[in-house]
């Protein structure tokens, strides 16, 4: 009887044993019992793997980040522009900082600042090329910094170029509503300060070696 038990009984010691060999490999081998063991913290959260799907993530948030700067930038633009047409044109300019800032508004079939007024379709040709590099850029982009610059740059020239398309005199040739008017300045309005503010910006992180996608270079 015993010897019956005995032989009955032996097939489970080695599943037994089996099994307490397959558990560990499933779930992980302690740390120096095999190659598994290292190999799991590598794949597990904050290692390897999600090293490899980070990219993604964090570059549609600066998308994201760009596209919001440049909607803001945008609409505060578009505003400013409806609200002094309606209320400010044909009217006498409103000081603001007695006759250092006032609110004055004009028509500017040129450039930011006034300049250039003969070459209106060119410069409306110029502010599209600009929106879709930057939309081309914005598949590469991984600086937050970069992603702001280039929202300013991108509201400020839909700003302009809304103006360029939608006002008079025609199609590519409309006159953009200026209003900010300091002393001894030029006349401007809120895209031409985001454009410029964008451009300022882009300009410090080429110095400081900081690229679209993040990656930072010394000359």
């Amino acid at each position: 009887m015993a010897e019956a038990e005995r032989i009955i009984g032996t097939p489970d010691t080695p599943d037994a044993a089996g099994s307490g060999k397959e558990r560990p490999d499933a779930e992980g081998t302690p740390a120096g019992e095999s190659g598994t063991g290292p190999a799991a913290p590598a794949g597990a959260p904050g290692a390897g793997e999600p090293d490899a799907t980070a990219g993604p993530p964090r570059g549609r948030r600066r998308i994201a980040v760009l596209f919001a700067v440049a909607a803001f930038a945008y609409a505060l633009d578009l505003i400013s522009k409806l609200i002094v047409v309606a209320k400010l044109e044909h009217h006498p300019p409103i000081e603001i900082v007695g006759d250092w800032l006032k609110f004055e508004a004009i028509r500017n079939a040129g450039a930011a600042f006034g300049f250039g007024e003969a070459f209106t379709v060119i410069f409306t040709m110029i502010a599209a090329a600009v929106i879709v590099v930057i939309a081309r850029l914005a598949r590469k982009l991984y600086s937050l910094p970069w992603a702001i610059a280039l929202g300013l740059l991108l509201g400020g020239a839909l700003g302009n170029l809304t103006d360029r398309i939608f006002r008079a005199p025609g199609v590519f040739e409309g006159a953009v509503v200026d209003f900010i008017a300091p002393k001894h300045f030029a006349v401007f309005n809120l895209a031409d300060s985001a454009i410029v503010c964008g451009g300022i910006l882009i300009v410090l992180l080429s110095f400081r070696g900081l690229d679209p996608d993040g990656t930072v270079h010394k000359d």
